[in-house]
């Protein structure tokens, strides 16, 4: 009986490996690296926006991106994998509005921008429990579209910090336009 179990005992070592030599043991598989998608991959409106020209516009880097449509409306928003904010969110719907209408319907303190589709504004956003203040640019596309493209800043940051990336925003939004003609 002793024997057996010396036997059935030495059967178990060699069946969990601690019989096998060091060098054959299986070493765990390498990680994989991380491939970084483009915004483009989550579809809808975030096609027209790219890490690499925002970065050089805004000053941001941003790594992920979500889209979403409700109704006529098609929205993408871009964050960096590690915070919530800074985040840039671009919104586009369709309008029958004319120049005229949208300047009229401008919110008070849109600062008026030249060069921008048909028309356009500026808007520093002021600062919200949870976020930053911001900057929105909104104008008006010779396609009949009506395109928002906001810029919110984390928490604590003030007038000033929305200021300083307002004239930024506005490049980024005539590169925006420009794609879409």
């Amino acid at each position: 009986m002793r024997g057996r179990l010396l036997l059935i005992g030495a059967g178990l070592l060699v069946l969990s490996g601690c019989g096998e030599p060091a060098a054959t043991r299986s070493e765990p598989l390498p990680i994989p690296p991380v491939v970084k998608l483009p915004a483009a991959a989550a579809g809808g409106v975030c096609q027209v926006l790219d890490y690499s020209a925002i970065e050089k516009a805004v000053g941001t880097t941003f790594d992920v991106s979500a889209a979403t449509s409700q109704g006529e409306t098609s929205s993408c928003v871009l964050q960096a994998e590690q915070a919530s904010l800074p985040d840039l969110a671009l919104a586009m719907t369709p309008t029958s509005a004319d120049a005229s209408v949208f300047n009229d319907e401008a919110p008070d303190g849109g600062q008026s921008v030249k060069g921008l589709g048909k028309a356009a504004y500026r808007l520093i956003v002021a600062a919200g429990k949870d976020h930053g203040a911001g900057v929105e640019v909104c104008w008006l596309a010779s396609d009949g579209q009506m395109i928002s493209l906001r810029y919110t800043l984390p928490a604590g940051e003030g007038k000033p910090a929305a200021e300083a990336i307002a004239g930024k925003l506005v490049t980024l939004a005539k590169q925006i336009d420009a794609a879409e003609r």
